[in-house]
């Protein structure tokens, strides 16, 4: 049985080693722990109770396996990505003695590009909530700050009042890794964020107290799942409902940026990316909403129109 405990040891130690030296985020921890739950009992099922015994043929198994489940090549991608990570740090503390991921190939997976709003869609649902009494005047807010910033969700709700420098027109933000960046934030949703923490953010506190910014009907901090609840609502009242997804804010945020002539470094700066290829995928928005306005508008783009 030992060796299963150091299988487990190893398991333990590298989520820890996740958590706490890579700093990544609960969400992603929380993904790499799932993917490599899986895989532990896969090799057990195989009788292979040691790390060292897992051959590249092992792994492969594993993979035909879960592509045999319908799991799409992303899926499978990320697994590859949880095992090639998790092989290395057993490698590096002494739990294995191979390396049985170094020719493994990665699952090509197409390169989707993200759905993005319009200029005119994006006035529209911002245009949805009625700031008139404490509701309105956080979800507008809310709505603002994300159309404003391209901010994650996730780093929206996670902002206290603290983060605010209005005087200066930015925001401090955590992102990935606990990376921390200050972005710019226009006059609309400056005067969305002044009027929500004048007059509608003391009522959810009801005399109470919190650091947070935007709070929910308790007073407490407003979850993530809220928050998408609220700009998922606001976008089916305009039928941009499909449309929507969390990052649909944050990718219109940066293609809206390109097309009006922002330089992609300060957009990377702007969205916290670490490189500059992960930006990079607006230019192809971009390129590929030239094509079908020119489709549409070229008298000689279809023939015979």
């Amino acid at each position: 049985m030992g060796s299963v405990k150091d299988w487990e040891k190893a398991f333990r130690e590298y989520i820890n080693f996740l958590q706490v030296e890579k700093g990544l985020a609960k969400n992603s921890v929380d993904a790499y722990s799932r993917d490599l739950r899986k895989y532990l009992l896969f090799m057990r099922d195989r009788g292979i109770d040691e790390p060292h015994l897992v051959r590249k043929e092992d792994i492969t198994s594993f993979l035909s396996e879960e592509r045999s489940r319908g799991f799409s090549p992303g899926t499978l991608a990320r697994y590859v990505s949880s095992i090639r990570g998790f092989h290395k740090f057993m490698l590096r503390e002494g739990f294995s003695t191979n390396f049985p991921v170094s020719s493994l190939k990665t699952p090509k997976t197409p390169r989707l590009l993200p759905r993005v709003l319009n200029q005119e869609e994006a006035r529209k649902l911002l245009d949805q909530p009625i700031p008139r009494d404490p509701k309105g005047l956080r979800d507008k807010a809310i709505l603002e700050t994300l159309y404003a910033t391209g901010m994650r969700i996730s780093e929206l709700i996670s902002l206290n009042l603290d983060d605010l420098d209005l005087k200066e027109n930015e925001i401090r933000v955590i992102g990935k890794g606990g990376k921390e960046r200050v972005i710019p934030v226009g006059r609309a949703a400056e005067r969305s964020l002044e009027d929500y923490i004048a007059l509608g953010r003391p009522q959810f506190l009801r005399g109470g107290f919190s650091k947070a910014l935007f709070l929910n009907q308790r007073g407490g901090r407003l979850s993530r799942s809220g928050a998408w609840r609220i700009l998922k609502g606001y976008a089916q009242r305009v039928a941009l409902g499909e449309k929507m997804s969390p990052h649909t804010l944050r990718h219109s945020f940066a293609t809206h940026l390109l097309e009006n002539g922002a330089d992609l470094l300060h957009i990377q700066e702007m969205l916290g990316h670490s490189s500059i290829r992960t930006t990079q995928v607006y230019t192809h928005v971009t390129r590929e909403q030239v094509r079908k306005v020119y489709m549409k508008a070229h008298p000689r783009a279809v023939e015979n129109r």
